[in-house]
């Protein structure tokens, strides 16, 4: 299971992790200090032969992509929080930016949300849950 962040509390992320699979996650601008000191700032993930890169805040639209590809070159895919805003796009590279928005709190996004992804054989699959 991957969070990007705003779990706010400690007993959220144990909740996560009490569901049985690993829980990576990492922090958000919305979390207690606790959190905070508890989870990296990113992570990276390989899951069936593919490189998962996560962070919280992906910064301005304009010119994300190639931000997230400097920032996380041997990714195959990063996942984003922050926002809030579903969002699934491919670069001209093949490399995947994700946001699976939010079940909780949707702020500008039209529709509360989850994401999936599916990884196997190095390639990965990702998908948007509408939960209203």
């Amino acid at each position: 299971m991957i969070h990007a962040g705003d779990l706010c509390t400690l007993a959220a992320l144990d909740e996560l992790r009490a569901l049985g699979p690993p829980v990576v996650a990492v922090r958000g601008n919305a979390d207690d200090a606790a959190v905070r000191a508890a989870l990296p700032d990113a992570a990276v993930v390989e899951a069936g032969g593919a490189r998962i890169a996560v962070v919280h805040d992906a910064g301005r639209t304009d010119g994300r992509l190639a931000r997230l590809r400097r920032r996380f070159p041997d990714a195959d895919a990063v996942v984003f929080g922050h926002s809030h805003v579903p969002l699934l796009a491919a670069g001209p590279d093949g490399v995947w930016i994700f946001n699976p928005g939010s079940p909780a709190d949707r702020r500008c996004a039209p529709r509360h949300t989850m994401g999936t992804c599916r990884a196997a054989g190095g390639t990965l699959a990702f998908g948007h849950v509408d939960l209203d």
